[in-house]
């Protein structure tokens, strides 16, 4: 790989770092062909873009990228894969989900939204991380529900006076 080839991995790799706010960094290393393929096919169909970079290559790329990236330069060692996504928890549930099976791949750390996560022992807590979707969808159901509260009362009690009314006109005639 030529001076220039590694000049334009460690831009795009950069640029991409600046657009993306998750990423995950795992090791997929004693893979084979046919259990790689399939982590790539899980990854595709879940929307988790899968690439193997070169670590050296990957400090140049979190060097110039823009934000603080230094906790993951100690765990740059070994074989080392990105994962892009647009959900949060997406990567963590792919690799918990794959592990079931096999015993990669192992989270080597994470950056979610500003806030950083190094080591394996993270992936339950990355799983149970809510995407905005589902934090939006929690938000208003938490503004509705006293709403629906209120809504049920007068209807309910709205029920018990024009039945007690009904019943004072008729003891009346």
């Amino acid at each position: 790989m030529t001076k220039q080839e590694k000049h334009e991995i460690v831009k795009n790799l950069s640029e991409k770092l600046n657009e993306n706010n998750i990423f995950y960094l795992a090791d997929i290393s004693e893979l084979d062909a046919e259990t790689s393929s399939r982590l790539r096919r899980m990854a595709f169909k879940r929307e988790v873009s899968l690439n193997v970079v070169k670590n050296t290559l990957l400090r140049k790329a979190l060097e110039a990228a823009e934000g603080s990236y230094e906790e993951f330069y100690d765990v740059l060692k070994g074989n080392t894969s990105i994962l892009f996504s647009e959900v949060g928890n997406a990567p963590a549930k792919l690799i918990k989900e794959f592990r079931k099976k096999s015993n990669k791949p192992i989270l080597k750390g994470a950056y979610i939204e500003e806030a950083i996560y190094i080591g394996d022992e993270q992936i339950d807590t990355l799983t149970q991380i809510k995407s905005k979707e589902e934090l939006i969808g929690d938000i208003i159901m938490l503004l509705q529900s006293p709403a629906k509260n209120v809504v049920s009362a007068l209807k309910s009690s709205g029920g018990t006076i024009a039945g007690l009314v009904k019943t004072l006109s008729e003891r009346e005639a």
